[in-house]
């Protein structure tokens, strides 16, 4: 068992002021970004092999971090518990590490099964993503140590081939099923622009996305409830999808076309018949949005983002009354459409609001969930940002 270790840090001291050289005694080779990432439609699509459409996030996990040669990965954040993890490079094994430590050292660890021959390293990490909320915090931490070991081993990978890296760390490492997106969201997004991916064969295009121009705002809302999408239920839906369209004979349930819904789900058990016709309608909402999006009406994405919260709190059930709730709130107080984003079971909701507007709409969603006796939701206005970079 590869367990950190506490190094001489005071593990009290959890805050900024712990400077690299304070944390492992010498000076970082250099600074990286990764984004989180808030995905405007096309949700449970990627490991269905169909369309994703990801704005970066101005929230980002970043990373000082210098090449080590002794074999050590020392690892210390400022949202962590004050401590260094200090684990063993050769010794790294999916199981090997707990806590939030467990996805840096997975980069590592599916580099290295890659056939790179990487060492260690010592990070400082910080991050301003909120965690849990479905914003890709964790897909965040991966791209930023995968970009950095990129450079500190000068592997020559490109942002495509990192965010396969990161995504079998955490399939493989850590043990949540994901498909791809959130990783090629943090790796390959460009400010100004949605990410039009398709997850079969990872081709995409930079789609652009002006909302200030058009006087609009993307709206934010973490409802505070924490998801863990490794508990089993992610990993559940992604198995139903899989036995669905093995039933069906198709490679993906990408194969099937709205079109071809009437004939497909009277062959299926009842229970995959939902599961299969949100993937089906999402993959057209896609789409549509693209088409939106490429003849300049972006606020036409509003009822689209409503028609996918609908499928996903009716057809694969993974909302919960919280975000349900800031769903109906938003769309009460004016706005466009509003979805929940992400995997579910919890996390944020996003509104597309006349920017004027961005305030009511926040004050109304806040003021719903006091008389439900929620915790206020925290807010933020999602500007289509930067992908993983080199920063310093």
């Amino acid at each position: 068992m590869n367990t950190p270790v506490n190094a001489p840090v005071d593990a009290t001291a959890n805050t900024p002021a712990d400077t690299f050289e304070e944390l492992h005694g010498h000076a970082p080779e250099g600074e990286w970004a990764a984004p989180g990432r808030v995905n405007l439609i096309g949700e449970h699509t990627d490991y269905n092999l169909g369309f994703v459409l990801p704005i970066a996030l101005p929230q980002a996990v970043r990373a000082q971090a210098r090449r080590r040669d002794d074999g050590r990965l020392r690892l210390w954040s400022a949202q962590g518990d004050g401590v260094v993890a200090d684990l063993a490079v050769a010794d790294l094994a999916p199981g090997s590490v707990p806590g939030w430590a467990a996805f840096p050292a997975a980069v590592v660890w599916a580099l290295r099964e890659a056939g790179h021959p990487v060492g260690g390293a010592d990070f400082r990490l910080e991050s301003d993503v909120p965690g849990g909320a479905g914003l890709s915090s964790s897909a965040a931490l991966e791209c930023v140590v995968a970009i950095a070991y990129n450079d500190l081993y000068g592997l020559g990978l490109s942002a495509p081939e990192l965010a396969l890296i990161a995504q079998r760390a955490e399939n493989d490492f850590v043990g949540v099923p994901c498909g791809i997106m959130d990783q090629m969201a943090s790796m390959c997004c460009r400010p100004g622009a949605a990410l039009h991916l398709d997850s079969r064969d990872l081709t995409m295009r930079q789609v652009p996305l002006d909302l200030a121009g058009a006087g609009l705002a993307l709206l934010v809302l973490d409802t505070r409830v924490k998801h863990d999408l490794g508990d089993g239920a992610y990993a559940a839906l992604r198995a139903g999808c899989e036995r669905a369209a093995a039933l069906l004979g198709l490679p993906a349930l990408r194969e099937l076309t709205p079109a071809g819904l009437p004939a497909a789900l009277p062959r299926l058990p009842e229970e995959l018949r939902q599961l299969v016709r949100h993937v089906v309608t999402e993959n057209e909402r896609v789409t549509a949005a693209v088409a939106h999006l490429d003849a300049g009406r972006p606020a036409a994405l509003g009822p689209i983002l409503t028609a996918g919260h609908a499928s996903l709190r009716d057809d694969y059930r993974v909302s919960c009354p919280e975000t349900d709730l800031a769903v109906e709130a938003a769309l009460a107080a004016g706005a466009h459409g509003a979805r929940m984003t992400g995997g579910g079971f919890g996390g944020s909701v996003i509104a597309l609001v006349d920017a004027p507007a961005a305030d009511t709409v926040a004050a109304a969603v806040t003021t719903a969930f006091r008389a439900a006796g929620y915790a206020a939701p925290r807010t933020l206005t999602a500007v289509p940002a930067e992908g993983a970079r080199r920063t310093g």
